[in-house]
């Protein structure tokens, strides 16, 4: 698996065990809608091995710590569990450490998928994969989200009072569950990279994901489309149409578009945009730059061939810059759009209406999944960006 993509469960009960070259503490954390945690006793940890549902089992050293998922015997109102890891020894990181997270039928040990969040460097604590109720479907997806103030950052994010412990350098810090006390727990600090956010919401009651089978699809900011029709994954030439119109009539808008292509470390391959307009052997092409934004349809149109991206190539970000420094609060209408190259028919459109005073911003993402198909998901969040270079670093972060 790859940062971001998901797989649906074949099993009711599965296993999570996360391994490296250096022993691993692996907690489990139950979330009701909202991301957080009912109470304390929704962390399952090794000084707390059980909870509804979800159960910790220790290595002890000689195999990776596990934590098994029975979504049959998860309480109503449970619609997440997040697994978390981080190094046994005091105030090490993941720094030169590759830990490897395998979900397996927790029945027979079948592996279902196997995950390696990309390259991590001064995060003391991970977490690695959630598994997850969509639509009536609980599925698997892959984080790779770092901390870098240990398992207490993580269960503060959640919800999770955290005592502080005193310094013991013979002994790792680790986080225990407050009694009830008089006298509130010291605060932590809030860990400077922000915690994983609750999986996209639908755009309606009981949405969910959606394909392609019932024609166009207008997404909301954060819903995913999965680009299969008729039970097969969409792999032909795809176009991408990127729109804007200035806010105030006489005035002209000059906007970029380009895509940024990662591998699945979320490292960057290569940029498609004005300056560079085609990419991956001609498996991605720009048609050039609009300079005013004037005129009907697209402004600037990307080509991607699905079936042509190398295997290399897992996720795709979208997006446009005002080079010229205007703000997008000066844009009317942005948009971006799908259509099938072929017969042009409109697949996916996403219409940006809410703009912010910011230079750049990311429309959309595709990530190709575990099985293979690709997912689009709309995104419309804004970044100071005036070139695409500036927006590797977000982009990469967003996947």
């Amino acid at each position: 698996m790859t940062p971001g993509s998901n797989i649906p469960l074949s099993a009711a009960r599965v296993a999570v065990d996360v391994a490296a070259p250096v022993r691993l503490d692996v907690s489990g954390l139950l979330l009701t809608a909202d991301g957080k945690v009912r109470s304390d006793d929704d962390f399952i940890f090794y000084n707390q091995p059980s909870g509804p549902g979800v159960t910790y089992r220790s290595g002890g050293g000689a195999a990776p710590d596990a934590i098994t998922v029975d979504t049959t015997a998860l309480p109503p109102g449970i619609e997440k569990i997040v697994v978390t890891a981080s190094p046994d020894a005091a105030g090490q990181t993941f720094q030169g450490v590759e830990p490897t997270a395998t979900i397996r039928n927790a029945d027979d040990g079948s592996v279902l998928a196997t995950f390696r969040p990309p390259q991590l460097g001064a995060e003391t604590a991970l977490v690695v994969v959630e598994i997850y109720l969509r639509n009536g479907q609980w599925k698997a997806r892959a984080v790779g989200q770092g901390y870098a103030n240990g398992l207490a950052g993580i269960a503060t994010d959640f919800g999770v009072t955290v005592e502080e412990p005193a310094p013991q350098p013979a002994v790792p810090p680790a986080p225990a569950v407050q009694p009830p006390a008089t006298a509130p727990a010291p605060p932590l600090t809030v860990p400077p990279v922000p915690p994983v956010p609750p999986a996209p919401p639908a755009a309606a009651p009981g949405a969910g994901k959606i394909n392609l089978d019932k024609g166009r699809v207008s997404l909301q900011k954060n819903q995913t489309v999965s680009l299969v029709k008729g039970g097969r994954p969409l792999l032909s030439q795809v176009r991408m149409g990127l729109g804007w119109e200035p806010a105030y009539r006489g005035k002209d808008i000059d906007l970029d578009a380009s895509v940024i292509a990662y591998g699945p470390q979320r490292n960057h391959i290569d940029s498609c945009y004005f300056g560079k307009l085609t990419i991956l052997s001609g498996a991605i092409r720009h048609s050039g730059d609009n300079l005013t934004g004037e005129g009907g349809g697209d402004d600037e149109v990307i080509t991607v061939d699905l079936g042509r991206l190398p295997q290399e190539v897992t996720g795709l970000v979208f997006t446009v810059n005002s080079f010229s420094g205007q703000k997008f609060t000066e844009v009317a209408k942005a948009y971006c759009r799908m259509l099938d190259a072929a017969t042009g028919e409109e697949l996916v459109r996403f219409d940006l209406t809410h703009a912010e005073p910011q230079t750049g911003v990311m429309m959309a993402k595709l990530i190709r999944q575990f099985s293979g198909e690709w997912e689009m998901t709309a995104m419309g969040d804004f970044v100071k960006a005036r070139t695409v270079r500036n927006m590797v670093k977000p982009a990469a972060q967003s996947l």
